[in-house]
């Protein structure tokens, strides 16, 4: 009893502790999975861009849609669709704020009209002719009607137009309403800018000031930066005087690493020599070498290749083997290869040829343009019509009038087809048909020049001296190993010390970075990004000095293997705002040391002049004559040096200048003479000039600014 009554005397406590542990309980299973919230339902908001909500769903539908196939990397994609969604809200929030928009009637000029000045210029850059680089017209007309007479479902219905042409045309009319919009409003703040008289009379002026002066330039690298002792107060003091330049809009965190690289051994590349030899003997025997080669992952050479073509460690014995015969293996390059002799030609210097031309864009306009050379073909071959009549009447090409005639041409001037035929194949006064990208040719060489040289057809069977899947493993291994035995990044600093690695820093990256340092871009990358912001699955918590529970690989572009192993810890986290001079300390250690030696030379040059700090360093004395203040290029030093410039104007003539830390090195100056500004009497150009500069800032910076004041959530990094 006396317990029951305890327990009644404290059941606030315990309600209270109860409803504690139940809200823990539910906040545990909410951000246990950040994509699902407590009843089931998901939380697939990938971002809130000024109230417009993008959902996940949608942002990968259209992604899928507009890159599927188109071969990136899928996260330079996803940046750039991302970046259209938030330039789409923001400026369609201001064009509502100001009273703009676009029309239907508009919409439909912008994607149709027939004056090309008024068509949208994604229209004109996406709907060209490929063969005249042209805005195509006659497809343009063919997609107004479809659009205006609303055929697209009947089309798709009918397979003549692919299933998802209705959201790629609804997701063109977005991109070309936004940036219709974007052009009106920048429109509108661009003839705002104006440049009164005063200030172009004043341009005016500075503009034909000059300055000639004497100069010794000391490159950074003759301080020997072993004499160079730096201190927290150097990097305190450079920070204060720029730390404006390192001010984020988001926090960074960097990460360091140590990353294994994947070499094949001297086993695997003997292995592989090994298996070419294998090939070698079927290779030699092979009735049918285009299928040969293209089993082996080999090639053929286009057409015949010159003795001067030819790899010269293997020119002399490959060009007098005889047909049939292989050569090899043997190293070239990064890959082992054997070469069989297929044949021998004299190819001419140049040809003369014509031809008649029939356009073809898909498959029924290929077959009617064969049909129609064909037919021209045998008119020719009977002696019923003249080649160069028939090409007046019937061919596309612009040598038409000339009746065909494509002049003397010498080899790899014409697509590949086309030049095989003219170069390899065809007998003067025959005519031969050839289908390229242009359509179908009928072709005639008339005249074939010069005494020619010979060239030979070869066929090669090629590998590449990669890791194999054991040296993979083994270096996978390594860096395991290395994982597991450091808790901490001081610990992997030590371990990887032991064993003679080396460490690399990033630099800060943001949340929805997805290259790391000197590391490819791509999915190793992000990966790693993902673990040091708290992202990945593995790692809800990260810390300062942690190392990744993940060993992250690396494959090579366009190769099946992983080139690289990483294992890395988190260095620093950087908050948003202005940071420390800590947290940049390896950014600006290169400018502190710059301005350290600076110092150096100021001690080891004082009271000296050009010529005798000139003899110092081994460099001579330079001038500089007629320099204008917008105008701070100093050819001789090989780039822009504006402190250089600014410094001549504002000292003395006759002054020696102490050191001044340029883009290129250590400068000391000696201003020898100055020419005062005069009005040129042409102020209205100034003006016109100062307000085109202007404008084009304006113009260019419009959205970025807007950008940067907009109310903006990106969460993307939990999703990607």
């Amino acid at each position: 009893m006396a317990l029951i009554q305890k327990i009644r005397q404290q059941k606030w406590l315990l309600v209270g502790t109860l409803a504690g542990a139940l809200i823990l309980f539910i906040g545990m299973l909410m951000f246990d999975n950040p994509n699902q919230n407590l009843f089931g339902g998901s939380q697939t908001t990938i971002g809130d861009i000024e109230g417009n909500k993008i959902d996940y769903r949608e942002f990968s539908g259209t992604h899928e849609m507009l890159y599927s196939g188109a071969g990136g990397d899928g996260f330079s994609d996803r940046e750039y669709l991302w970046n259209f969604y938030v330039d789409q809200a923001i400026v369609q929030k201001e064009a509502k704020c100001i009273g703009i928009g676009v029309s239907k009637a508009e919409l439909l000029e912008l994607q149709f009209s027939d004056d090309d000045t008024k068509l949208s210029q994604i229209i004109s850059s996406r709907y060209r002719n490929q063969q005249t680089q042209q805005l195509d017209r006659q497809q343009l007309a063919q997609l107004k009607d479809i659009i205006t007479n609303n055929k697209i479902d009947q089309m798709i219905k009918d397979n003549q137009l692919v299933g998802d042409f209705k959201y790629r045309w609804a997701h063109q009319e977005k991109e070309i309403i936004k940036d219709r919009l974007q052009r009106k409003m920048s429109s509108m703040v661009e003839k705002g800018m104006y440049t009164p008289t005063w200030m172009a009379e004043i341009i005016d002026l500075e503009q034909s000031q000059k300055v000639d002066f004497l100069y010794v330039q000391v490159p950074f690298d003759e301080i020997d930066t072993k004499s160079i002792t730096l201190s927290d107060d150097d990097y305190k003091a450079y920070f204060e005087e720029n730390k404006g330049l390192y001010k984020q809009t988001e926090e960074t965190r960097k990460l360091e690493y140590v990353a294994f690289e994947v070499k094949p051994t001297a086993k695997d590349s003997a292995d592989i020599r090994q298996s070419v030899a294998d090939l070698v003997p079927a290779f030699r025997s092979a009735e049918n070498d285009t299928v040969f080669v293209e089993n082996n992952l080999g090639f053929l050479t286009e057409g015949y290749v010159k003795k001067s073509e030819l790899n010269l460690a293997i020119a002399d014995s490959v060009f007098n083997m005889p047909t049939g015969t292989v050569y090899g293996p043997y190293m070239d390059g990064n890959t082992y290869k054997a070469v069989k002799m297929l044949g021998r030609k004299v190819v001419p210097d140049s040809v003369k040829a014509r031809h008649i031309l029939r356009p073809a864009t898909d498959q029924a306009s290929l077959v009617a343009a064969q049909k129609t050379i064909d037919s021209l073909k045998t008119l020719i071959e009977t002696g019923a019509g003249r080649f160069d009549s028939l090409a007046v009447k019937f061919s596309s090409d612009g040598s038409a009038s000339k009746g065909g005639d494509l002049g003397v041409f010498t080899p790899g001037k014409m697509v590949k087809e086309f030049n095989d035929v003219c170069f390899y194949k065809a007998e003067v006064g025959k005519v031969y048909s050839v289908v390229t990208q242009f359509g179908v040719h009928l072709i005639e060489v008339t005249q074939r020049m010069g005494a020619g040289e010979t060239g030979v057809s070869l066929a090669y069977i090629s590998k590449d001296i990669l890791p194999s899947q054991a040296t993979q493993d083994a270096i996978s291994e390594q860096a395991s190993q290395l994982q597991e035995e450091s808790k901490d990044l001081e610990s992997l600093r030590k371990a990887a010390a032991a064993k003679g690695l080396t460490l690399e820093t990033t630099p800060p990256l943001k949340s929805n970075d997805y290259a790391a340092g000197n590391l490819a871009a791509g999915q190793g990358s992000r990966e790693m990004v993902r673990w040091a912001f708290g992202n990945d699955q593995n790692a809800d918590d990260v810390d300062k000095g942690d190392v990744s529970p993940n060993v992250y690989s690396f494959q090579s572009p366009n190769q099946l293997y992983v080139s690289k192993y990483v294992v890395a810890g988190l260095k620093s986290i950087i908050p948003a705002g202005t940071p420390s001079w800590k947290d940049v300390k390896e950014e600006i250690e290169p400018m502190v040391i710059n301005r350290k030696k600076a110092e150096l030379v100021k001690q080891q040059t004082q009271g000296k002049d050009l010529a005798a700090i000139a003899s110092t360093y081994s460099v001579q004395v330079d001038t500089a004559t007629a320099v204008t203040f917008a105008g701070a290029f100093l050819p001789k030093a090989g780039n822009t040096e504006p402190k250089v410039v600014a410094s001549a104007f504002k000292l003395d003539l006759n002054k020696t200048s102490e050191p001044i830390v340029g883009n290129t090195g250590i400068f000391i100056i000696m201003p020898t003479n100055k020419t005062p500004g005069a009005p040129s009497g042409n102020v209205a150009q100034v003006r016109q000039q100062s307000q085109m500069t202007a404008r084009s800032m304006a113009r260019n910076g419009l959205v970025p600014t807007l950008r940067e004041n907009a109310d903006i959530e990106d969460n993307r990094s939990r999703f990607f």
